[in-house]
């Protein structure tokens, strides 16, 4: 059986809405980044049995929240002894605007990976850029790094679209099953 961790920072609650989607999608165990950028319990070590790291952050000033580059520079022990080398690994964000600078955040999550000798996971998804397209079609925001969503400010995590959940809830879904490939 392949095992799958979604480690994430949520701020103000949509990056979790969207962490608890790609888990669903991947059969995954969530490790929560708390607001002082430590894991819960148990954390590390969820992160060590797992096949594969799917990691997630809200998109702040262009890249990652400070609470999971707190995380990510912790991470330095695990990558001392290489402990997660060819582990799977993906990544996924959400901001307010529809860019955001999005990519950003998905390129530190992939130097992150690749700093842990990982293996990465792209979305495997075409984009929503048809005249036809509506704002609630999958892949909408138009990634092939990463999941990404698209929040506004003032909105609530209740009010995230349905789309940008289902991509979520399908990337997680592809990483789950490049991970079981990989172990096979």
């Amino acid at each position: 059986m392949t095992t799958v961790a979604v480690v994430y920072h949520s701020g103000y609650g949509h990056t979790g809405r969207m962490a608890q989607s790609v888990a669903e999608g991947a059969g995954a165990t969530l490790v929560a980044i708390d607001a002082e950028g430590n894991l819960p319990e148990g954390g590390w070590e969820t992160l060590a049995a797992a096949d594969a790291i799917i990691m997630g952050s809200p998109t702040y000033m262009g890249s990652v929240s400070w609470q999971f580059k707190k995380f990510a520079d912790a991470s330095s022990k695990p990558w001392f002894s290489q402990q997660w080398k060819d582990k799977v690994f993906a990544g996924f964000t959400n901001s307010a605007t529809m860019n955001g600078d999005k990519l950003s955040t998905l390129h530190y999550l992939f130097t992150l990976a690749m700093q842990h000798s990982g293996i990465w996971v792209g979305t495997g998804m075409m984009p929503s850029n048809a005249k036809a397209a509506q704002r609630n079609d999958v892949n909408y925001v138009g990634s092939f790094s990463g999941a990404m969503a698209q929040s506004p400010s003032d909105s609530s995590p209740a009010e995230m679209l349905p789309g940008d959940l289902e991509t979520a809830r399908l990337f997680g879904k592809r990483v789950a099953e490049v991970a079981t490939k990989f172990k096979g």
